[in-house]
Order: C-alpha cells, then sequence, then structure tokens
C-alpha cells in the first residue's frame, strides 16, 4: 500500500465533508447531504485494493467513495452547488455522484436498490470475459432489504463476479442494529446462500485493504462473489438535520478513540514509516487542496445548465429508425410474432439476453419464449423469483453497454420491477449528466379478458406513462408487435412493452426480417371517413371487431409514449368525430392524453371514450365482461357519435 496516499486521501474525504458541513451551516448549499466522517478507512481501504477497471456502485452516502476513487473535488463541490461543472453537471447532487471515467456508476439513494445494478454490471462483466469486478456498497439498513437478499442469492446461482460491501455503522438511520437486525452477525447471513464471508475492522485501514484484497483474489479465483461486512462507525449524523438525539455522546466518545485517521498516523509514526512532520505535512497538503477545489467551484457557482439543456438529458438522442412495412408477410399469431422477434434480435445484437422466470423448457408462462432456450440457451437466462433483482441487473448490465431483455410474467408484477424500471432506469442518463444510458427493454403480459381475476390482469400503462425518460409500446397485432419489438431494442433508453395476454393466440400477418416499427409510430386503416376510431392493444381489436361495418378510420396507436400526436391531430381534423377505445380507467389515461392534445392545438370535435371501469377485474366472466370495453358499449358510443348504424 502507498502509506502517503492512503492517508491523503483519508485527510481529503475528512475534510471535503467538514467543508460542506460549513457550507451548510452559512447557507451556501441547497438540500440535504450525507456524510461518512469517520468511515474514511473503509473507502480508502477498499478503492486502494481494488484493479484498474474494478467497478463501484456507492449508496446515498458517497463522497469518501468517489474521493478514494479518484474523483475531481471541485467537480463535487460544483455538484453539491447545482453547477454545470459538477460530476453530473449539477443535476445529480450530494446523493448522485456518478463518474464513469473512474469506473464509478453512481450512487443510489434509495437504500439497497443500489445493489441490484451492481449485480447488473458484474453479469456484462462476465460476459464481456472481463478480469474486473463489481463492488455493491450498501449498508447495515439496506441489509434487511428484499432486494438484496434476491440479488444474494441470483449471484450465487449465476457465480457473478460481485463483491458485496456491507459497511456496518451499526445505525441504518436512528434505528440501531441490535434492534432492527435479527443476527448479530450480518455476513452470516451469505452462508445462507453458498457464498464466502467475512468480517474486518472498518477503521483498520491495513485490515480493510488486506481483507478487499483477499476477498478480489476469491472472486477471480474461484468464479463466484464474495460478502464482506465492514465494521465501522460515522461520527456525525445521518443527515444534516440530524441532531444524534438517539444515541449517547459517551458512545460517539468510545469510537472518536478509534478515529481512522487518528489510528492509521499513530500506526505510520510508531512503526517509523512516516515522521510526524511528514504527517502533518500530508494533513496541510490536503486541508489546502480541499479548500483550493471549493474556492474553485465558488467561483463557477451560477454556471448552471439552462432549462433546455437539462431538458436535453431526460433521453438520450432519438433513434434515427425508418419505417420498414417489409418485403413480404407470413401468418402466425401474436405470440409468434414476439418470438420470431427475439430470435432476429439476438441473430442481430449479441450483446441481446432475455432474462425472466420460466423461460426455458417451460416455454414462459404464456408460451411466448417457447423453444428459443434450445437454440439460444446462453442467452435466455431463467431467473429465480426476483424481480427486483433481475430488473435491476438489466438496468445495470444496460449500463455496461449490453442490450437485456427482461420478462415480468403478469403486468401485475410490474410493481416489483418498478424500481428499477423508474428509479434507475428511467433516471439515470438525466441524474448522471448523460455519462450513462440504460438501453434495456421490458416485457410483459397484461390485461383482463381471460378469467385470471384482480392480481393478474392489470394494464399498468398508465403507472408509466408520466415517468420522465421511459417510452411505452403496446401492440395489437402480430405484425405490429414484432416490428415494434425490433425497433425497441435499438433504443439508448428504457422500453416498457407491454403484451397484452388476450392476444397471444390471435392470427394475422408477421413482416419478415426487414420490417420494424419505430417508436412513436401510429398505423392507420382507412375504411371511411363518418368516425375515427383511437385505440391501441386489445381496446384497438375490440373495435376494430364491433365496427368492422362501420365507414370509420381505425388509429392504431401501437405506442403510449410518445404518442403519434400528428397522426392523432390530422385523422381528428379530417374526420371530426373521435372514438377513443382503451382497457384502463379513463382517470389519467391514455384517453385523457388525447384529448389535451386535440383540445390544445384548437380542433373542433366530438369525442366519446369507451374505457374500463374503476375498478379491478373480477374473476366472474359477466363481471369481467361488463367492467372492461364490449361490443354493445363501442357500438352504443359509435351510433350516439354519428347518429345512425352504416
Amino acid at each position: 500500500m502507498d502509506y502517503i496516499r492512503a492517508l491523503g486521501l483519508m485527510y481529503r474525504s475528512r475534510f471535503f465533508e467538514e467543508k460542506l458541513q460549513e457550507e451548510f451551516s452559512l447557507g451556501n448549499l441547497y438540500g440535504t447531504t450525507h456524510l461518512s466522517i469517520g468511515q474514511e478507512a473503509s473507502h480508502v481501504g477498499l478503492a486502494l485494493a481494488l484493479d484498474q477497471g474494478d467497478w463501484i456502485v456507492p449508496t446515498h452516502r458517497c463522497h469518501g467513495f468517489n474521493i478514494a476513487y479518484g474523483s475531481d473535488m471541485a467537480a463535487m463541490f460544483s455538484e453539491m452547488l447545482g453547477s454545470r461543472h459538477g460530476l453530473c453537471k449539477g443535476l445529480g447532487g450530494s446523493m448522485h455522484m456518478t463518474d464513469i471515467e473512474h469506473y464509478n456508476l453512481g450512487s443510489s439513494a434509495v437504500v439497497g436498490s443500489g445493489v441490484p445494478i451492481a449485480g447488473g454490471v458484474a453479469f456484462a462483466l462476465k460476459r464481456q470475459k472481463s478480469h474486473n469486478i463489481s463492488v455493491a456498497i450498501f449498508g447495515d439498513g439496506a441489509s434487511s432489504r428484499g432486494s438484496v437478499h434476491e440479488m444474494m442469492n441470483l449471484a450465487s446461482v449465476w457465480n457473478l463476479p460481485l463483491l458485496f460491501y456491507m459497511e456496518n455503522n451499526h445505525y441504518g438511520m436512528s434505528a440501531p442494529t441490535e434492534r432492527v437486525i435479527s443476527t448479530s452477525s450480518i455476513h452470516s447471513r451469505a452462508e445462507g446462500y453458498s457464498m464466502a464471508h467475512s468480517l474486518v475492522d472498518g477503521n483498520d485501514i491495513l485490515s480493510v485493504y488486506g481483507a478487499v484484497k483477499e476477498a478480489r483474489k476469491y472472486i477471480e479465483e474461484e468464479g463466484k462473489p464474495y460478502f464482506l461486512e465492514v465494521d465501522t462507525y460515522r461520527l456525525c449524523g445521518h443527515s444534516k438535520s440530524d441532531k444524534l438525539l438517539y444515541r449517547t455522546r459517551e458512545e460517539e466518545e468510545e469510537w472518536r478513540k478509534k478515529d481512522p485517521i487518528h489510528a492509521f498516523s499513530r500506526y505510520l509514526v510508531g512503526n517509523c514509516l512516516l515522521a510526524e512532520e511528514k504527517i502533518e505535512e500530508i494533513r496541510a497538503e490536503a486541508e489546502k487542496d480541499v479548500l483550493d477545489a471549493w474556492r474553485r467551484a465558488w467561483e463557477t457557482k451560477d454556471e448552471i445548465l439552462s432549462l433546455e439543456e437539462a431538458s436535453s438529458l431526460v433521453t438520450p438522442e432519438n433513434v434515427n429508425i425508418e419505417f420498414s412495412p417489409g418485403k413480404e408477410n407470413h401468418q402466425g399469431t401474436y405470440r409468434e410474432a414476439v418470438r420470431e422477434a427475439i430470435a432476429e434480435i439476438f441473430e442481430d445484437d449479441e450483446r441481446a439476453t432475455l432474462m425472466g422466470e420460466d423461460i426455458g423448457a417451460y416455454g414462459g408462462c404464456f408460451g411466448v419464449t417457447g423453444e428459443l432456450y434450445k437454440t439460444w440457451g446462453d442467452r435466455m437466462l431463467e431467473t429465480p423469483v426476483s424481480e427486483e433483482a433481475f430488473s435491476g441487473m438489466a438496468t445495470g448490465a444496460s449500463m455496461l453497454g449490453e442490450r437485456p431483455m427482461v420478462e415480468i410474467m403478469y403486468a401485475d408484477f410490474m410493481t416489483l420491477a418498478s424500481d428499477a424500471v423508474i428509479n434507475h432506469g428511467a433516471k439515470t442518463y438525466f441524474m448522471s449528466g448523460g455519462q450513462l444510458k440504460c438501453p434495456m427493454v421490458v416485457r410483459t403480459a397484461m390485461g383482463g379478458g381471460t378469467g385470471h381475476g384482480a392480481q393478474h390482469t392489470a394494464c399498468p400503462e398508465a403507472m408509466f406513462l408520466n415517468v420522465p425518460g421511459l417510452k411505452v409500446c403496446a401492440p395489437s397485432s402480430p405484425w405490429s408487435a414484432k416490428a415494434l419489438l425490433k425497433a425497441a431494442v435499438k433504443e439508448e433508453c428504457p422500453v416498457v412493452f407491454f403484451e397484452h395476454k388476450a392476444l397471444y393466440g390471435n392470427k394475422g400477418d408477421i413482416g419478415d426480417s426487414s420490417a420494424i416499427l419505430p417508436i412513436g409510430k401510429a398505423l392507420v386503416e382507412e375504411k371511411g371517413d363518418k368516425l375515427l376510431v383511437i385505440g391501441y392493444s386489445r381496446g384497438y381489436c375490440e373495435a376494430l371487431q364491433a365496427l368492422a361495418g362501420y365507414e370509420a378510420t381505425f388509429l392504431d396507436l401501437c405506442s403510449l409514449k410518445p404518442l403519434d400526436e400528428e397522426a392523432i391531430k390530422k385523422w381528428t381534423r379530417k374526420i371530426g368525430k373521435v372514438l377513443i377505445v382503451e382497457n384502463v380507467p379513463l382517470q389519467s389515461s391514455v384517453a385523457e392524453s388525447i384529448i389535451r392534445i386535440i383540445m390544445e392545438e384548437g380542433i373542433k370535435a366530438e369525442i366519446r371514450v369507451v374505457s374500463a371501469l374503476d375498478m379491478p377485474l373480477a374473476f366472474s366472466r359477466k363481471l369481467e365482461y361488463e367492467a372492461l370495453p364490449n361490443r354493445e358499449r363501442i357500438l352504443k358510443e359509435a351510433d350516439s357519435l354519428i347518429g345512425e348504424k352504416l
């Protein structure tokens, strides 16, 4: 170990956070922060023991890890000041300090949810045949999260090069570990996942350094994950507003006697490795560097991104995908169309994988994946029942350039995957200031009309429509299902792809390998100009069937975010009588967005909506039918618009 460098980094971390405390007290900083004063040995010992190219995924208490791993302190201060010169252009703040130049994927403010992201990084490194590892950094509080345990199991099953680095500072926020954790040895929980584990004194940098070296060696040689518990203590509060009412001053004093910087300094002097004068020189230089970094950041604090610049970082620049009808069609089911799309995606891009439950020999819950596993076994990754873990893994893997697809068995279970999709996948490009992209697709089967009951029939697309950074698709036909999925995997942002389970058996045209439908483009079927029918997924199919004898034009949206606003406006202007059919309750739905588009444009139109009733779907066939858009309701609203049946 380079003692001078190690001590210098520890001092820089300490002075950096003390400066933050000072500037917050003066009112010069906005928001909040989470400091780790007293945990410097844990940060620096880890950083110095890792190899070049090893990735870290820190927690919201991230400053020490950033400094130890090489981040520029002026850029960190600028980030805290909201400046464009910050690590993430002032968009991330204290809790999100991504620095990909230094293999730092950025921290997560959702406790424990960065662990599956780090698992995805490990998965990507393994696929890319790298000798590097990924480090999931989390605290004792996060050790109770289900996502952490799901990832421990999955990492062990898949033999991922992942170091679980758990800092136990004895308090989650204010709750002491002995009151909220059922074991006195957190690392021993790893035994339940057949994982090697150990405990290290986190205030002794030499012990931390040695333990990480050993853990890393084990991971590389054995090809298995490792769990390291680092016993330490934060000498400050949980956050800037913490008055430390939950612990005694006597306890704090006992831990101050174990201050890692003082302990390391005494060791260096006592073993004649550095003189007192050199220690003071290192301390003074570190303090000067911190003050200089603050000064430089303060001088440019008012140089902030414009709203237009920030808006441009919500999603990466749109991929230029041209619509292609293909050369020829063949007949098949919606299910077969999706399967063909997956196979062709695998053929076209070696980075593509599919993760999901029962997608192997079972063929998928709805038979979509079929026998793909026989040809693409190494790309069809059957998972445990752990939606949080494998959706988070896909998100992390996508950040390292992989092109993962995820299959969530029922759309109702998207609530389990929503943390990875919404808090990470959708926000990472923005929070990282454009450093990281998340090109992933989450496929899921939605909708009723199948007798599955309330917890297996949700159409939760509206949940995702107001999430910046996502794109959302819901194709209605075999042709659009295949052509749209092939476009979705080319996007540089996350795409949620809803497949209605009641459509899987529908037959129709399927395009060849050259057919593609860009996200955001609607399909039009002209059969007359008396009525414009707008819909998507099963609602569109129900309307198309019910109104087969009407002189109507049918607009199949296919994509829900972004909507094809130009097509909506064009056909509404031309026809003026609009019937919208959707399988969700009206409030906050796609229909409401369509109505807004029409009204804002000032187009005169008569509009009716046939939507699902505002109730969970019953198991009863009759009640389910009545709650969903059905033939009778569609005909009634259509006739009320045109005044007669044609």
